[in-house]
């Protein structure tokens, strides 16, 4: 039987090279994201290479649609293998700009999902006696940036989420762990200025930007039972920006 792996924010970045990857190694997908039209093409590209796709579209901070996604993968799979919390939102202002509706925002999305995500996992993998729960951090929530001071606060709430979830859960054989990525090509980084994007790239002892799929890889092998003995760990996946 197919293991299952339940990968929220998947439609792009880190979450659909993370869902690409997953493919290729024969897990059955269950994808989430905000874009009915963007989750029905990735559902239509994996599947024909072959992959079991399913699709939940919903905003990841709707408690009740949390809820919902969870009674659906029971009823249609009757387990969950795996789940990445990877649905992640970066507001960056400077401490003295920052308003109450990017904390709420940024909390929401960046802790609060991802503590609901977990608790409503847990219930499935439990029972089973199995599972594995990575979390996705960010080198900024290890250690931090000027800024970034409410990113930086919700990431470091993801670490902190995971080693209590893993010292709670480890005795049901249910493991949890996180990644913390440093500077990696997507969107968000596409968007810096060219000063900006040359600065972040001189602090890398590698000399080089990271790819998503570097990230993927890591996240399925913390997935998988490649790392059956791993738990409550953070792993960057950095090039050497923190050493």
């Amino acid at each position: 039987m197919k293991k299952s792996i339940f990968i929220t924010g998947a439609t792009r970045g880190i979450g659909y090279a993370t869902a690409v990857q997953a493919a290729k190694q024969g897990w059955t997908l269950i994808l989430n994201g905000r874009e009915e039209e963007r989750l029905a093409n990735i559902k239509e590209e994996l599947s024909e290479q072959g992959a079991q796709v399913y699709t939940l579209c919903y905003d990841v901070t709707d408690v009740n649609e949390i809820k919902k996604s969870f009674m659906f993968i029971k009823k249609e799979l009757g387990r969950l293998d795996a789940l990445v919390n990877n649905a992640g939102v970066l507001d960056d202002a400077l401490l003295g700009m920052v308003n109450e509706r990017q904390i709420r925002s940024t909390f929401s999305i960046n802790i609060e999902a991802v503590i609901y995500h977990m608790q409503y996992a847990s219930r499935l993998m439990m029972p089973q006696k199995s599972g594995s729960i990575v979390n996705v951090s960010s080198i900024i929530g290890r250690v931090g940036n000027a800024g970034q001071t409410v990113y930086g606060a919700s990431k470091s709430a993801v670490i902190g989420a995971t080693y209590s979830a893993a010292k709670e859960l480890g005795p049901h054989n249910v493991r949890v762990n996180a990644v913390a990525p440093g500077f990696i090509e997507t969107d968000m980084t596409k968007q810096l200025s060219e000063d900006k994007y040359t600065q972040r790239l001189s602090e890398i002892k590698m000399g080089r930007i990271g790819k998503p799929e570097e990230v993927a890889n890591t996240i399925l092998f913390l997935a998988s039972e490649q790392s059956s003995y791993v738990t409550g760990q953070v792993i960057g996946v950095d090039g050497g920006m923190v050493i």
